[in-house]
């Protein structure tokens, strides 16, 4: 995996699929799918390591600017507006790079089910603007990012919103650890949040 081919990634995400349901839909939550991730309302469009799919129909990712596969989707290239500051930083005319984007969209598929586990009753959200997917409960954010200038791959975290001290709080704004190097992610969220309860 490449920093390019998650910022190829995240601009899909943000400009391809957000964006564009944002403007129709009103809402920038996607979802993970069992192998990529998906818009959650109008337009009808989903990505894996791959391809786009456009309804039922497959559009090769490999090598295409973000542009034309916006032209190819029939949507509006462009993230959503005045919303946040935090971006993917990619362009329209960017060409899409795919070097070892499975180890990101394995890492959300393994994400989104520990999250489930956490909690039964939780729908996660893979929010554009980080590239993330998480969950908020009593205060604390879980989930799992694509990787950023915290941790350079796709890592878990545990984010209380009161600081907390302690041997498990290894970053500045709570608990990452790298998806690679954790044998069970909803085991670590426990963890987590058996600390947080306990004080």
């Amino acid at each position: 995996m490449t920093d390019v081919t998650r910022r190829s990634l995240h601009g899909l995400a943000e400009l391809v699929l957000a964006g564009p349901q944002y403007r129709a839909s009103g809402t920038i939550r996607l979802r993970v799918t069992e192998d990529g991730f998906a818009t959650v309302a109008a337009p009808d469009l989903r990505v894996n390591a791959d391809s786009l799919f456009v309804g039922g129909r497959r559009v090769p990712l490999g090598g295409r600017t973000l542009r034309e596969l916006a032209d190819e989707a029939g949507v509006g290239i462009g993230a959503p507006e005045g919303l946040y500051s935090d971006s993917s930083g990619a362009g329209p005319d960017d060409r899409v790079v795919l070097d070892g984007a499975e180890a990101i969209l394995d890492a959300f598929v393994a994400g989104d089910a520990a999250l489930r586990k956490l909690d039964g009753e939780a729908t996660p959200v893979l929010w554009p603007e980080h590239f993330d997917v998480g969950i908020a409960l009593d205060e604390v954010n879980y989930g799992v990012s694509a990787g950023d200038t915290a941790i350079d791959e796709p890592y878990a975290y545990v984010v209380p919103w009161t600081p907390r001290a302690g041997d498990f709080w290894n970053m500045p704004f709570g608990a990452g650890r790298p998806v690679r190097e954790v044998a069970d992610i909803a085991a670590f969220f426990a963890e987590g949040r058996r600390l947080v309860t306990q004080g």
